[in-house]
């Protein structure tokens, strides 16, 4: 495969990078920023929840300027906006500036999550669009260690303000990410649908070792003569996937584990410096589990990748909830560190690629737009109630519900998810109009 689209997908998947580093560092923040500002439960979960509200908004809207001025375009501002959040976060003197910068922030963890993939999946052979489109996810995963590393290593630092140098960090990559983005070109497929460049288009395709007369003839094609809508009744199916995918990514618990770790450790008896440590073991099985994720997502496929998530998530879940319960003593970070792996090589490394391959290139943008903005909103809603549940009906409840929720993921993956492994994105209607 061509370096010049390696190093393109790696400079894209940065956003990831900084939507994991944005996505875990709240968790070493989230404590502090209760007690600093004397919060109630369900204040402290709007404040936590802020940056997904921004994400819905990001996500629902992200597709907009992607079509309209570019992937390119769109990346570089995403990277600006993550650059004044991180600044704004970190300097915020009440909790409603904070909320305010936060909220910026989830506006380009929501926009990031829709262009980025499908930047990638514009530039991926299809034999290679697995793997390259797991470069986002493996940055997300990537951003999440750094920033539990981070957490741990900072805690005292500068006092009650240590939450402040966590989130103030993630300033650095964004400025880094903004930067490169400016050498990375624009999506041919892009390129050809709305500038009519098939020069451009051409050097890119070159790069792949594909035919490019017959890509380009293909793309010229799949190009309506009229603006089609998505929600038509033409695009049913592949919008039933992406929103049944996305829901049961976050009916799995992931964001309330992520979000706040420590807090759940605690919970489970860990001390504060035990209950950070661990976190960071959190980030480090998710890494190691996205790679082996990377490896074979293109060789065994998305379906069994997310039947062996789905079989992992259904006993993790269930040892945690049967340890809160009390009916297992200990083992509470070993479940939790099983569940991290079972969500890694699972949903983490399937969902951002398959949503951005399983809508065809008139509505790709705002089709893989739908599915973001469903993950985000239930996102939202789990992290503004965690806390609230957490405190008044305790961990085993809570955990037995998302092992529930698991079940019906394991039959969706079984009756409806179609396999998109080495399809060509023009193709890929003919594959999602068959549920398996």
């Amino acid at each position: 495969m061509n370096k010049k689209l390696v190093l393109w997908s790696i400079t894209v998947a940065l956003g990831g990078l900084l939507f994991g580093m944005d996505v875990a560092n709240i968790s070493g923040a989230e404590q502090r920023i209760q007690k600093l500002w004397n919060l109630s439960d369900w204040m402290h979960g709007t404040a936590i929840a802020m940056a997904l509200y921004g994400t819905i908004i990001g996500a629902a809207g992200g597709g907009v300027p992607a079509n309209k001025f570019g992937r390119k375009k769109t990346l570089i501002l995403i990277g600006i906006i993550f650059l004044v959040s991180a600044i704004g976060s970190a300097l915020a003197n009440d909790v409603y500036t904070f909320m305010a910068f936060r909220f910026l922030g989830g506006l380009s963890i929501g926009a990031s999550s829709v262009v980025a993939p499908v930047y990638i999946s514009e530039i991926a052979p299809p034999q290679h669009r697995g793997k390259m489109g797991i470069a986002f996810q493996i940055n997300v995963v990537s951003g999440i260690l750094l920033a539990y590393l981070v957490n741990y290593l900072l805690q005292g630092v500068g006092g009650e303000n240590d939450w402040r140098y966590m989130l103030g960090l993630i300033a650095i990559p964004s400025l880094i990410f903004s930067v490169m983005m400016f050498f990375t070109p624009e999506s041919p497929r892009w390129l050809i649908l709305n500038r009519g460049d098939e020069t451009g288009a051409r050097k890119i395709f070159d790069m792949s070792g594909a035919n490019a007369d017959e890509i380009i003839h293909e793309i010229k094609n799949s190009k309506q003569p009229k603006k089609e809508s998505l929600f038509s009744g033409k695009f049913s199916k592949p919008l039933m996937l992406a929103f049944l995918l996305a829901l049961f990514n976050q009916l799995s618990g992931i964001n309330a584990i992520i979000y706040f770790a420590p807090r759940v450790f605690e919970m489970a008896g860990l001390g504060k410096d035990a209950a950070f440590l661990s976190s960071t073991g959190i980030g480090i099985v998710n890494f190691l589990f996205t790679v082996l994720g990377w490896y074979l997502i293109d060789r065994s496929g998305r379906k069994t990748l997310m039947y062996i998530g789905s079989i992992g998530y259904i006993i993790s879940l269930t040892l945690m909830s049967l340890a809160f319960a009390g009916y297992i003593n200990g083992g509470i970070t070993i479940f939790v560190f099983m569940f991290i792996a079972a969500h890694a090589i699972g949903q983490g490394s399937v969902i951002w690629v398959f949503l951005s391959e399983i809508f065809p290139n008139s509505v790709r943008a705002s089709g893989t737009s739908f599915g973001c903005l469903t993950h985000w909103v239930f996102a939202a809603l789990i992290s503004q109630t965690f806390t609230f549940f957490a405190n008044n009906i305790g961990g085993s409840y809570i955990f037995g519900f998302f092992a529930l929720m698991m079940v019906l993921q394991l039959l969706f993956v079984w009756k409806m998810m179609p396999e998109t492994k080495g399809i060509a994105l023009e193709d890929m209607d003919k594959a999602t109009m068959v549920l398996h």
